[in-house]
């Protein structure tokens, strides 16, 4: 995953970039990088955060660089942003996406007269400078820009800075979100909308589905009128998102809460507390406990100081390391009790089955788990949820396997696992439920989920869970 943000100003923005790009912190811990541009033309920076946040490794650099114009990313993969020099002039440029068919298109512009890219550590072309590539086909950056929100197979939300501002663009079906906020003297642009408001900035507007703008110190303008479809993804107000965000006008908060309720409206068990897997899993909790009256607890903390979130690491002996040790128990909450934990979701269901463990040898009598969103059937086409190179490491997947005895399992009978009153999907969560060691398992229902957010459901992205386009 990542985010963005960008700032155009009338005096130096180094202050409100640096900042507002902190914000994003929650999506990557990979990269950062910082691209101004001043007096002294264009100016940039990129570090790696894995074994420091952003504010430590860009403390230095916010003091040294100056423009009243920039942008920010942090990246859990790719390095950005990228200073590119083409017939467009000279522009920096950073992307939030995925591109399935990046082998096609690098082949495409190989015939096309392009003469390479820069290949990163793990053998593949830096997304971000094929996104560049794409636009300096065209002749314009208008043009360039829309050709390849038009040609990726996957999703691309941009922005990119020249001299004379910053081109901003939504995913042609609005997959992840892009807010512009406004102040005296400044505009910013985001991913987050939360990561203006300490810093003096009111809301302006988001940008629709496929919509490209220019912000200059003058105003914004829009360059390319939004399309008519979007497509959201759903897991921004699950997972992803920060709890003070919002999306199409809807809190991550107040959804989480939806979200928890109707788990309880559904639930027959009772248990002794309610709780939730911090950090993501801890409104829904609130949710379910205020509907159900069923009081809410935190039986185990994570340590936040010195453990990132747990979802980051590549390697899957350091992703169990961190699910272990960020969590510290309260025994006294924790001994003879009966718990309901809700966790965001089951994706390998490695972390959950240790986190239940942990709960058993602190003395837990029961353990009842809720997933706040349906079973994960699908692996994700259109964002870097997970490295995962196979749709094999979804523990649905491989449940599913087991039970139709080979991998190959036809579309029209992963369908039916996705329905949560079949027989195939209930004898799905049954053996996920006996896998993972826990009292009861009751995922929340795809319908429900949706009713939670609150904006049509034709606009929401449903393909990990539905396999629906």
């Amino acid at each position: 995953m990542g985010g963005f943000f960008g700032v155009v100003a009338k005096e130096n923005c180094m202050f409100d970039l640096f900042f507002g790009t902190d914000y994003h912190s929650h999506l990557g811990t990979r990269r950062g990088g910082l691209a101004v541009y001043g007096e002294k033309g264009f100016d940039r920076s990129i570090h790696n955060i894995e074994n420091a946040p952003f504010r430590t490794k860009f403390d230095k650099d916010v003091q040294e660089m100056e423009g009243y114009m920039g942008i920010g990313c942090i990246s859990d993969y790719e390095p950005q942003p990228l200073i590119v020099r083409s017939h467009h002039g000279t522009y920096a440029i950073t992307t939030v996406g995925k591109i399935n068919n990046a082998d096609a298109l690098a082949e495409d512009i190989f015939g096309g007269g392009n003469s390479h890219f820069l290949e990163m550590s793990g053998g593949d072309i830096n997304p971000t400078e094929l996104v560049a590539a794409l636009i300096n086909q065209k002749d314009n950056l208008i043009e360039g820009i829309h050709h390849a929100l038009e040609v990726i197979d996957g999703s691309l939300t941009l922005l990119l800075l020249t001299p004379k501002g910053i081109y901003a663009a939504r995913d042609k079906y609005g997959r992840t979100p892009l807010v512009i906020g406004q102040k005296e003297g400044a505009y910013c642009l985001t991913f987050e909308d939360f990561a203006y408001r300490n810093l003096g900035y009111t809301d302006y507007r988001e940008l629709g589905p496929g919509e490209i703008v220019v912000v200059t110190q003058e105003g914004v303008r829009t360059l390319v009128a939004p399309g008519k479809e979007m497509k959201i993804c759903t897991f921004l107000w699950v997972y992803y998102g920060y709890p003070s965000s919002s999306y199409e006008g809807m809190s991550v908060e107040q959804m989480r809460y939806n979200c928890g309720a109707c788990l309880a409206k559904r639930d027959t068990v009772k248990p002794d507390i309610v709780a939730g897997v911090p950090d993501s899993g801890t409104a829904h909790a609130v949710g379910y406990s205020n509907a159900s009256g069923i009081p809410f607890s935190r039986p185990f903390i994570k340590y936040t100081p010195t453990w990132p979130r747990s979802f980051m690491p590549t390697i899957q002996s350091k992703r169990n390391l961190i699910a272990k040790m960020k969590l510290i128990a309260v025994h006294d909450l924790i001994k003879d009790k009966s718990l309901l934990l809700i966790d965001d979701s089951i994706v390998r269901g490695t972390q959950l089955r240790e986190t239940t463990e942990f709960l058993y040898q602190s003395g837990a009598k029961e353990v009842h788990i809720r997933p706040a969103c349906p079973p994960l059937v699908y692996g994700c086409k259109y964002l870097n949820f997970s490295r995962s190179s196979s749709e094999m490491d979804l523990i649905t997947r491989r449940v599913i396997a087991r039970l139709e005895g080979t991998e190959d399992v036809p579309d029209e009978v992963l369908q039916e696992y996705t329905h949560p009153d079949s027989p195939k999907y209930k004898e799905m969560v049954e053996e996920i439920r006996k896998e993972l060691n826990f009292t009861t398992l009751q995922y929340n229902r795809l319908d429900d989920m949706l009713e939670s957010v609150g904006i049509p459901t034709e606009n929401l992205c449903t393909y990990c869970w539905n396999g629906k386009e």
